[in-house]
């Protein structure tokens, strides 16, 4: 899948809502309520130009907050059938990109602390655990990723 990662827009939402669904369903039951991912307003992030997509029809999607000094992953998801093709390596990689080209010096995310393969995952990717803190129903890992301002992949471009 080597198609570009682009900006998502209105016609989009329903796939954005789909793979979304379809990457954090499994986790509903080992964590004993629904994702927040799963209930996000995804109209209204794909509006505020949050939302980026890969793939036809949508087979990943990155959830992006720029703040004033990181860039927040909301979310990543990649479709349960394409899961390991290289997609999830791809899109972290752009988040890293498009965090630079925004002049930002760090990307941050939390995952759920029973989403037990993110606590391997994204180490691998150079990010740090930082805190675990309970949001509500929420028992959240957060980590962050210091940049290097001149490094760069290029994962965006196809």
């Amino acid at each position: 899948m080597n198609e570009e990662i682009r900006l998502a827009n209105a016609a989009d939402v329903p796939r954005v809502k789909e793979v979304t669904d379809a990457a954090y369903h499994p986790y509903i039951a080992r964590i004993g309520v629904v994702p927040a991912p799963m209930e996000a307003d995804h109209v209204a992030n794909v509006a505020a130009g949050r939302v980026f997509v890969v793939g036809e029809p949508v087979a990943g999607v990155l959830v992006l907050v720029a703040e004033p000094d990181h860039l927040f992953l909301d979310s990543v998801s990649v479709h349960p059938d394409v899961r390991g093709t290289g997609l999830g390596r791809r899109l972290l990689r752009f988040v890293d990109d498009h965090a630079r080209a925004l002049g930002l010096p760090e990307v941050r995310l939390y995952t759920n602390a029973m989403m037990w393969e993110n606590q391997e995952i994204y180490p691998r990717y150079g990010y740090e655990l930082v805190e675990r803190r309970v949001d509500g129903p929420y028992d959240r890992l957060h980590y962050r990723k210091v940049l290097d301002p001149r490094a760069g992949s290029g994962a965006g471009r196809a």
